[in-house]
């Protein structure tokens, strides 16, 4: 399935969303890697199946295997790290958990195979999916630091968002 495909198979009242992604795939506030990474990690993070295979097959010209693999990891480790992070977060008792050691492995955030930035970029918009308020302030903070602008960063997350949206309708319609 394509991305013009995906688009056309929008219901009429997802309008906005179907415009929305055409004008965020078109963009270029982002580079074609740090675009299509953020496109790609999105859809893995809320999963509907339609828009993977769309958007799979749109990122992967602008993509090499291992940054294709990079997105798929930050939004498989998002999907670990945003809930247990969340959970110190929300937890009345969050302080007392921050204590302990977490145990999780994250192996990945050291050597995802994609440049780092890129991957925190990625790792940013999974954790917007996500809810994730500490996952969102550590990688919004670091790719700052590294040089992206707020335009950049509220890029990845309209990208995040419309996906998710588009993702949501997806599955709704599918279930009709």
């Amino acid at each position: 399935m394509s991305l013009e495909t995906l688009r056309d198979s929008l219901p009429v009242y997802a309008k906005d969303l179907n415009l929305n992604l055409s004008t965020l795939a078109s963009d270029e506030t982002l580079t074609p890697r740090q675009k299509w990474g953020t496109f790609l990690a999105s859809a893995h993070a809320v999963g509907a199946e339609a828009v993977v295979k769309a958007i799979e097959a749109e990122a992967a010209p602008h993509l090499s295997e291992d940054e294709q693999n990079a997105a798929r990891g930050a939004a498989a480790l998002m999907g670990m790290n945003n809930i247990y992070y969340r959970f110190l977060h929300l937890a009345q008792s969050g302080d007392e958990y921050k204590t302990l050691r977490a145990g999780l492995r994250m192996n990945l955030i050291a050597n995802p195979g994609a440049d780092k930035i890129d991957f925190e970029l990625w790792s940013l918009a999974v954790s917007a999916i996500n809810g994730c308020g500490g996952c969102i302030d550590a990688h919004e903070a670091t790719v700052r630091k590294h040089g992206l602008t707020t335009s950049q960063v509220q890029q990845a997350v309209k990208i995040a968002s419309v996906i998710h949206a588009v993702s949501k309708v997806m599955m709704a319609e599918a279930a009709r």
